[in-house]
């Protein structure tokens, strides 16, 4: 008779799980060997970490619940950091961390944690399986609370000796449904399109929820058809091409940006899947003095900046095409000088011979290198800051910032598991230094399994994110300093490929050789955070362009 270990791994199997990323370990070795003859890829990291990061990026690329897996104790805490990440940016995620026999965790025993409370604050739903009969149904229930809009986490822990029980062939996963998008009704519809009809100068924010929601093409055709233009949180990068006169570009940065200049003079923002983590209202609408139109599939969170005008629930395609139909503005409306003035910030310093390399002329050789749907996974630090600032995009998906939990780190195990999702496209991570020595042990793993990715490091030698903030806080900054290893030596000590860049002129054919490598390769870039600063006194003394 098979054990509840085999029927499990026949639930995730049911469930259409492709890959698993994680660690065996002792308490989790019966789940292991029934692997061993299943379809799904099982992708052995060298940290835990790196594996709820895999798990976070495959989920938030493919809209399927990405798995990681670990041991008790130790292992599952390890775990924790990318799986909140996940959580928190709504990516569908599935935790399975093995545990302690059930006759122990009653009492003080040997790696034994309280695992389902301990992820409980961070997941939408927490579970350990004490029946081998439940799960069919743990399982099943697991991933329809992950998928389920918005989406997030959902762990569970296993003990040993549940999952070496035997159990009836009888027992068999569950079939995979969900409800369908709900609809919104014709009055809140109607509501919306007089709000709009009626501004004098409308914006709209779109967030990550028009990514999950697949609703890019919507949202431009709603602009096209009304004339407003568009600002993205990080994590919308690209639902409306960067190239697109329509387009505002990024709003996040915390500072008097051109695009908070379209806040401030705006009547009405209409917030397209927007989620309040990604660029908390009170920064755009301090003064409460604007409309708020809420389109999403789920209800606004209660906040005292976000008191909307009308709330459109249901399907975010359905709804914008709905009030496209309806809203009656001139479409011949536009951006003018936001947009122009973006333009020229992004390409101000393209052909800048500067060396270490200006943050601006890195992301310019950077877009003139990746087509329009390769792939760039940033860390987390001062880089992303910049990515999200200047990096263009014109499709969804292409420019993965971690922004709700924004945990370093990220960068090459997501880069890994974007190439996992995606192998017909290009990769490239780009990282700080700090951020790439916290999982730089997947190199290994990458090579290993033939997974090549580019990693771009942005050398400074420091937590440039932090001292940024220093400077800007307290004219001066400390203890954000560090060394670094040969970058070049220690990609090649695991068999990777390694370029450094010494002048700005080698960073184009330097990054075109690297995809021609199709292996792992590391790029050590150095960098002149001085412009940081710059910028920070450049938007501080902003006059809003009209």
């Amino acid at each position: 008779m098979p054990t509840a270990a085999h029927l499990f791994v026949r639930c995730l199997e049911n469930e259409g799980v492709e890959y698993i990323f994680g660690i065996p370990g002792e308490e989790n070795l019966n789940v292991v060997d029934a692997l061993l003859d299943s379809s799904i890829r099982f992708v052995t990291v060298r940290h835990e970490q790196a594996a709820s990061f895999m798990a976070d990026v495959y989920g938030r690329l493919t809209g399927r619940p990405g798995v990681c897996f670990s041991t008790l104790g130790p292992g599952a805490t390890n775990l924790i950091t990318g799986f909140a990440d996940a959580n928190m940016d709504y990516a569908p995620i599935i935790a399975l961390a093995g545990q302690g026999a059930t006759t122990r965790m009653h009492k003080v025993s040997h790696q034994i944690l309280d695992l389902v409370n301990l992820f409980q604050p961070v997941s939408k739903y927490s579970v350990a399986i004490l029946e081998p009969e439940t799960v069919p149904e743990i399982v099943r229930k697991a991933f329809k609370v992950s998928r389920a809009e918005k989406p997030g986490g959902s762990f569970i822990s296993f003990p040993e000796n549940i999952a070496a029980m035997q159990v009836s062939e009888e027992i068999r996963p569950l079939k995979v449904q969900g409800p369908l998008p709900p609809r919104c009704s014709r009055l809140k519809i109607d509501a919306a399109a007089r709000v709009i009809s009626s501004a004098q100068f409308p914006i709209i924010l779109a967030g990550n929820g028009v990514v999950r929601g697949g609703a890019s093409k919507s949202l431009v055709n709603f602009a096209e058809k009304t004339g407003i233009a568009v600002a993205t949180t990080f994590m919308a990068k690209g639902v409306i091409p960067s190239s697109h006169p329509l387009s505002l570009g990024t709003i996040g940065l915390q500072a008097h940006d051109y695009v908070v200049c379209g806040f401030d003079r705006a009547d009405v923002v209409i917030c397209v899947g927007f989620d309040m983590v990604e660029y908390h209202p009170y920064l755009w609408h301090p003064r409460c003095d604007k409309k708020i139109v809420h389109v999403d599939r789920t209800y606004a969170e209660v906040d005292t900046s976000y008191i909307l005008e009308v709330g459109v629930i249901g399907d975010i395609s359905s709804s914008l095409d709905r009030m496209a139909d309806r809203v009656e503005r001139d479409a011949t409306a536009n951006t003018g000088t936001l947009h122009t003035r973006i333009l020229e910030e992004l390409y101000r310093y393209r052909d800048d011979e500067g060396y270490p390399l200006k943050p601006q002329r890195i992301l310019n050789d950077l877009r003139t290198v990746m087509g329009d749907a390769d792939i760039v996974v940033s860390d987390v630090g001062a880089h992303k800051m910049w990515l999200a600032r200047l990096y263009s995009c014109e499709l969804p998906n292409t420019c993965i910032i971690s922004n709700g939990f924004a945990a370093m780190g990220i960068g090459l195990p997501g880069a890994i598991a974007a190439k996992l999702a995606c192998p017909d496209r290009r990769v490239l991570t780009v990282t700080g230094d700090g951020g790439f020595l916290m999982n730089s042990q997947e190199i290994e793993t990458a090579l290993r399994l033939n997974i090549p990715v580019v990693i771009m490091i942005w050398n400074d030698q420091g937590y440039g994110l932090i001292k940024w903030h220093q400077d800007r806080r307290f004219g001066r900054s400390g203890l954000v300093e560090f060394s670094n290893p040969d970058f070049v030596d220690y990609a090649k000590s695991f068999g990777a490929r390694g370029y450094r860049i010494k002048s700005a002129d080698e960073l184009v054919p330097v990054l075109e050789q690297a995809f021609r490598d199709e292996t792992v390769v590391v790029i050590d870039v150095p960098v002149d955070y001085s412009e940081n600063m710059k910028l920070t006194q450049q938007l501080g003394s902003l006059i809003c362009p009209v």
